[in-house]
């Protein structure tokens, strides 16, 4: 006997699973546009390959995964480019990304396939095909799964529960192609040297654990277990399942590999065999109509399908009022049905006043505690709700409001019939959007205190320049004036012919200075007269030097002109005196 634990909490709702599981899985219809979006994981989007008016193949690689947690995106079908711009997306924001609008051809034509052997290929080497395949988990966070195959664990969990009511893709899907489910949870397992492999399905499920039971009898590659666990909302959740089956609890903040444990949903399972084993991407997923259709069911659908090419395909009855994306305990409503398919479209509920009639007025809270013995991670409900409506975030994140998985038992119990959940997703989204405005704060402060320390720097460096620059032609000025003195003295030194004498004393005048004055004097006014000297040489050195502008042919009128000013000048040069 297998021991199973419980997890805290948790609700048991009406499956209505009956309707949808009935019938097998078909392959919807090619659609006359298909609407593809380059971000098709959780973590990020894919690097643009194609151009509007290029012709793809089916399989082709139309977006190159970034980053360390990106995936790849394909083109689901052979065709034409028509555009690639923004389109809204599936999402409760409601808003727009970058997407191939393919127009099929209706060829079908595949790229050439590239199986790959998982076992017998480097562990690395998979995990890029995995990644370049697009895979990504299929249970609805869709998060990149070659990521989370790349640590090292003991268990290793398929999650089958499928808890969520309406749903029924998962429990198709393991009832139809239980061997590639288990051809790729050996891969995955072996990836990342799980000793066990063990596949949780709800007891309510009975056809797809025989199935898995059949596969994994005539499997000897891995050591596996089919486990059927009991039938209680949130038991898909992975925490929750990993909870049942192991007896491990992992606390918020940490993951499954850090105690030896991983998950994967069974879609994810079966899109890894087929990319490795048969070379596909993953280019298309089951979708569960469910609801208030005519003819509900399940479909393999290709990703980038339009919701409502897909919706025609149930028939909704006149009186339906919205669709739902997921189910009823944690989808949201689509304000616009011409989103495309993405990959973690798992269900279209068709919702109307009969069959989801419109929640009561909501009543104040009194407190009675349902909300907390229903919450399976032991949060307090009623108290993040009070300070949610407060808008004292501070306190919701005190009382850990980010440990809450979202899962609606909260308000599912709750007599005031008050929208918990969409309190808790108000206050999430406030604390993030006060985290991005303070971080984008802090850059911009940082920025400008850079700024201001780049500018002062900026003035003290031009301040050094310039007085380095004044040092430096300081320099080169005295240089300059001090050889302009020793040429003057070597000049005067050197000049022959020409003696210095002390002008005569006046006749009648007796000298009555001492003879020691006149030695002391004596150096001092030789060296003036010296450079007097030497000045008159150099001046009368560069005026022969300059020769006279525009002398060329001059008339005799002017010549004689010439020749009186020299004269002129000869004579006043000859009047001065030469101290």
């Amino acid at each position: 006997m297998f021991e199973l634990f419980r997890f805290p909490g948790g609700v048991k709702p009406a499956s209505h699973k009956e309707s949808s599981a009935a019938a097998a899985i078909t392959a919807a219809p090619l659609p006359q546009l298909l609407v593809v979006p380059f971000r098709q994981s959780a973590t990020g989007s894919a690097a643009i390959q194609v151009r509007a008016g290029e012709k793809v193949l089916k399989g082709q690689i139309i977006g190159i995964a970034e980053g360390a947690f990106g995936a790849a995106v394909h083109a689901p079908t052979s065709g034409i480019v028509r555009a690639v711009e923004s389109r809204m997306l599936p999402h409760p924001s409601g808003l727009a990304a970058p997407c191939a609008v393919i127009e099929p051809d209706g060829a079908e034509r595949w790229v050439e396939p590239t199986p790959l052997d998982p076992y017998n290929s480097d562990p690395e080497h998979v995990r890029a095909r995995i990644r370049d395949a697009g895979i990504v988990g299929l249970g609805g966070a869709a998060f990149p799964s070659h990521v989370k195959a790349r640590t090292a664990i003991e268990t290793l969990v398929i999650n089958g529960a499928e808890c969520e009511p309406w749903i029924t893709c998962d429990d198709r899907l393991m009832r139809e192609r239980a061997d590639e489910i288990v051809a790729g949870a050996c891969i995955l397992g072996r990836l990342m040297g799980a000793r066990r492999i063990l596949f949780g399905v709800e007891d309510n499920k009975p056809a797809a654990a025989a199935a898995l039971r059949a596969a994994v009898g005539e499997s000897d590659i891995c050591d596996m277990q089919v486990v059927a666990v009991p039938t209680l909302y949130p038991a898909g959740g992975e925490k929750q399942l990993i909870r049942v089956l192991t007896g491990i609890e992992i606390p918020y903040g940490k993951l499954g590999p850090d105690f030896g444990v991983q998950c994967f949903n069974v879609g994810t399972a079966y899109a890894t065999a087929r990319a490795l084993l048969n070379g596909e991407p993953l280019i298309s997923r089951i979708v569960t109509l469910a609801g208030n259709y005519a003819r509900p069911g399940n479909h393999e659908v290709l990703i980038g399908t339009p919701i409502n090419a897909l919706l025609a395909l149930g028939d909704p009855q006149p009186d339906t009022d919205r669709i739902v994306m997921g189910g009823p305990m944690m989808g949201f409503t689509l304000h616009d049905t011409t989103v495309p398919v993405v990959k973690a479209s798992n269900c279209l509920l068709a919702m109307s006043p009969a069959l989801f009639p419109p929640p009561p007025p909501e009543m104040p809270c009194i407190r009675c505690g349902a909300c907390t013995l229903a919450c399976p991670v032991q949060l307090q409900p009623h108290e993040l709700y009070w300070y949610a409506r407060a808008k004292n975030f501070g306190k919701t994140q005190e009382y850990h409001l980010f440990d809450c998985i979202e899962c609606g038992c909260c308000a599912y119990v709750c007599p005031s019939r008050i929208p918990l959940v969409d309190y808790y997703r108000f206050a999430k989204s406030e604390i993030r959007a006060r985290e991005r405005e303070k971080a984008a704060a802090d850059l911009a402060r940082e920025r400008y205190e850079f700024r201001q320390f780049r500018e002062e720097r900026e003035k003290v460096e031009k301040a050094a320049r310039l007085a380095a620059k004044a040092a430096e032609t300081k320099a080169k000025l005295a240089r300059e004036a001090a050889a302009k003195v020793g040429a003057g003295e070597t000049a005067a030194a050197g000049e022959p012919g020409k003696t210095v004498t002390a002008p005569a004393a006046e006749p009648g005048k007796a000298e009555t200075a001492p003879a020691a004055a006149d030695t002391t004097n004596a150096a001092p006014v030789n060296d003036k007269l010296a450079l007097i000297a030497a000045a008159q040489a150099r001046a009368a050195a560069k005026k022969a030097a300059v020769a006279p502008q525009n002398t060329a042919e001059l008339t005799p009128d002017q010549q004689a002109q010439i020749a009186e000013a020299e004269a002129r000048r000869a004579q006043i040069d000859a009047s001065k005196d030469p101290a």
